[in-house]
């Protein structure tokens, strides 16, 4: 669908609706809906705050899920040390069962030596590290069995772990305590929609605002969202700030923050003699993760960044789960830049190598792409799991140690971080199989690193933090930031 300025009058925001035939273009109707003033004014607040020639059609046949072919592909190093973590935890593992003799049996439970006692009898509690071994154990024997099609075995498993999680976990438990529990009940969710495939996809029930409130303040006591947002446009306005016409195709537009504070930094960069330049958007969002309604706002705020700054501004979404490559075509008098980050595909992760092509065909001036270290493709499901695992305890570690009050925490966690776990789990289940890693997807597409200027901007946002434990380092191309010497985000920019 196409949305354009000026924006709708306030009376009236905007209905919404995705197409999910190709990308017929669709008129938007802006009767029908009753502003809600409360969610307005927070999105309006959350954002503020934080910040033609016709080419002929793409001759690509549609994202295929097919599995992916490795031939040609060559092993690359990777930038973090999951890999190399994963192992050595793997051998602990093994080296741990056999000193305790721990056995996770189908139906069986548990069995291991009688606990030490103190000098009363009463047993000792395990050592924390144990008990975190343990669950580590449990979860992944779990997504083995799942992986098998042994869900009942699966799911006693699980049954096992609730005791070991008396309640939902709050924030003075510990960031693994926390995080096990959200995988634990992403791996419950998969196994309870299994048996109908069409509820497997997440509902997408209206609680923009709480997710806008969540997002907000996530901005405030981390750094990670505006080392994303600035890093990210810093490598794309030097590519297409100087265009008269540009056009981004993005592929994680969440809730259009970061364009935002790009349409504002747009008069500053474009130089052209012609007036006020054009900013069009496509966005590929699915209806599972993207409400109508927040769309709509967040249309009507960015006509509105863009109307006070002279700039011509359209909206295009698309909806990602049914997209046709052979449908969308691009003006050639545009600059085209790509925003996509790794985990946008995290349910659609057999398309990658597609919509790499896809985007290469587009020839676009720059690629922007964003990782979090566990976008780990060549993994197996069940090794992918703790990946996810280690990462997602760093970043709540990295929340903690930023003392926030635990309300806060929960909220962050509640509505931001469990919902992409579940994406996560979901998406590995949907498509198990290995492939190459996507850097190599990358290079075998055609795409090539390139050095991005935005080190001095990143250092500058993590120093205005005040938050001891966070840095930016330099890593080949890219640009990590990092948590207590801990991969929690990489921007890299890539050319075809």
């Amino acid at each position: 669908m196409i949305l354009n300025t000026p924006p709708p009058q306030p009376a009236a925001p905007p209905h919404i609706q995705f197409h999910h035939q190709g990308l017929q273009k669709i008129p938007v109707s802006f009767q029908g809906l009753q502003k809600a003033s409360g969610f307005h004014g927070s999105l309006q607040k959350s954002l503020g705050s934080c910040l033609g020639v016709q080419k002929p059609p793409i001759s690509n046949q549609g994202f295929q899920n097919d599995s992916i072919l490795n031939q040609g592909f060559q092993k690359v190093s990777v930038l973090n040390q999951g890999h190399e973590l994963l192992l050595k935890k793997q051998n602990q593992q093994k080296s741990f069962l056999q000193q305790k003799q721990l056995t996770v049996a189908g139906g069986g439970g548990i069995q291991q030596e009688p606990p030490p006692q103190t000098g009363g009898g009463q047993p000792l509690p395990p050592p924390v590290h144990h008990q975190n071994q343990l669950i580590c154990d449990q979860l992944f024997a779990a997504a083995e069995l799942m992986l098998s099609g042994n869900f009942s075995h699966a799911q006693q498993i699980l049954a096992r772990l609730n005791h070991q999680f008396s309640s939902a976990p709050t924030a003075p438990n510990k960031p693994f305590q926390r995080t096990a529990f959200y995988f634990k009940e992403a791996l419950l969710s998969q196994m309870a929609s299994d048996s109908n495939s069409s509820n497997r996809i997440i509902n997408p029930t209206f609680n923009g605002m709480f997710k806008i409130g969540a997002y907000k303040m996530l901005s405030e006591v981390s750094p990670i969202i505006q080392f994303m947002n600035f890093t990210s446009n810093q490598t794309l306005l030097e590519a297409v700030g100087d265009a008269k016409n540009i056009h981004i195709i993005d592929f994680d537009i969440g809730f259009g923050a970061q364009w935002a504070s790009f349409i504002q930094e747009l008069p500053t960069k474009n130089n052209n003699n012609g007036g006020g330049c054009s900013l069009k958007i496509t966005a590929f969002a699915s209806p599972s993760t993207h409400h109508p309604i927040e769309l709509g706002l967040m249309h009507e705020n960015l006509s509105q960044f863009a109307q006070e700054t002279g700039i011509s501004f359209q909206l295009e979404v698309v909806n990602f789960d049914s997209f046709d490559p052979r449908s969308f075509s691009v003006s050639g008098q545009d600059a085209i830049a790509v925003n996509f980050p790794i985990w946008s595909a995290s349910t659609h992760l057999s398309a990658i190598p597609s919509i790499l092509h896809f985007i290469k065909q587009l020839s676009p001036r720059i690629v922007v792409s964003l990782d979090r270290g566990c976008e780990r493709t060549d993994l197996p499901f069940p090794q992918y799991l703790l990946q996810g695992l280690q990462y997602y305890e760093v970043l709540l570690d990295s929340i903690d140690g930023a003392n926030v009050v635990p309300e806060v925490s929960n909220k962050i966690e509640k509505f931001l971080f469990q919902p992409q776990i579940e994406r996560m789990v979901m998406g590995k289940l949907q498509f198990p199989e290995r492939m190459p890693h996507w850097r190599s997807l990358f290079t075998a597409g055609g795409f090539s690193p390139v050095n991005t200027s935005a080190e001095a901007q990143a250092d500058c946002i993590v120093k205005r933090m005040q938050i001891q434990g966070f840095h930016i380092e330099k890593r080949q191309a890219a640009l990590v930031l990092c948590w207590q010497n801990r991969e929690l985000m990489t921007v890299s920019a890539w050319k075809c």
